[in-house]
């Protein structure tokens, strides 16, 4: 059943995003490559989303002492999770996420007048690509700015209701994602996607899962089967890293002639 845009929906997302990350944070630091290949962007994210929540708890805990009559409102979740994530952001990815919801924000805190919650998130993606192009000193497509974009675009001109847009804009994240590393040839000499946009990708999805009231799991990475949480210490290669050649069998040595 369809959510409403409201604090409790961010809340939510928060949640979700952060429970998403902290899965596929050490896939995404293995397939990080572009622009540095330091092996942090699924960690940076994940720090990044988890100082947001903590804003957006914060919130909540201050209205729950005020009494069960208060509740946060929209805006003051969404600046809550803005605000955290812009103090909380680690590296260019953290960074470029904090201006993404910095840009959402701006129109979401807005007395715009505009009441329909689907057009608000509409508004909002758009708003948040401008926000991340104008932090951006020299955008590069084939990053999460072009996953983002993809997004805002396909919400734009998603009609029906809030959880309907939500789930365009993940589907063609996820789209833009696959295309990657044909757009940045460093992504395609390693055969990985970028690992920034596939950060954005969980972020969208958990947004959509929030926003569509099925808040259970983490969305498949590629519509096929859910990919298991990697193991602690491992490499995973995951659904969006080429795997390696097996390399076939040795032959076992001949027994010893008598």
């Amino acid at each position: 059943m369809p959510q409403t845009l409201d604090a409790a929906a961010v809340r939510t997302w928060c949640a979700l995003a952060l429970d998403a990350l902290g899965r596929a944070r050490e896939e995404i630091d293995a397939i990080n490559v572009y622009p540095v290949a330091d092996g942090d962007t699924g960690t940076n994210l994940y720090l990044t989303v988890e100082s947001a929540t903590r804003a957006v708890e914060a919130v909540f805990d201050g209205h729950a002492t005020a009494g069960p009559a208060s509740r946060p409102t929209l805006p003051d979740a969404v600046r809550a999770m803005a605000h955290g994530a812009l103090i909380g952001a680690r590296g260019n990815s953290g960074t470029i996420l904090a201006q993404l919801l910095r840009g959402m924000a701006e129109v979401l805190t807005a007395p715009t007048g505009v009441s329909d919650d689907a057009e608000l998130l509409r508004q909002g993606l758009r708003r948040a690509v401008a926000s991340a192009y104008e932090g951006v000193a020299r955008p590069v497509e084939g990053t999460v700015l072009t996953v983002a974009t993809a997004a805002a675009e396909a919400a734009s001109r998603t009609p029906g209701d809030v959880a309907t847009v939500a789930r365009a804009a993940d589907e063609a994240a996820r789209t833009a994602l696959a295309v990657t590393p044909g757009q940045l040839d460093v992504l395609g000499r390693a055969g990985v996607v970028d690992a920034g946009g596939l950060g954005l990708v969980e972020v969208l999805g958990a947004l959509a899962r929030a926003l569509s009231g099925t808040p259970a799991g983490r969305a498949p990475a590629r519509g096929g089967r859910r990919p298991a949480p990697p193991r602690s210490g491992s490499r995973p290669r995951g659904p969006w890293r080429r795997k390696a050649a097996t390399p076939s069998p040795r032959p076992a040595p001949a027994p010893p002639s008598r």
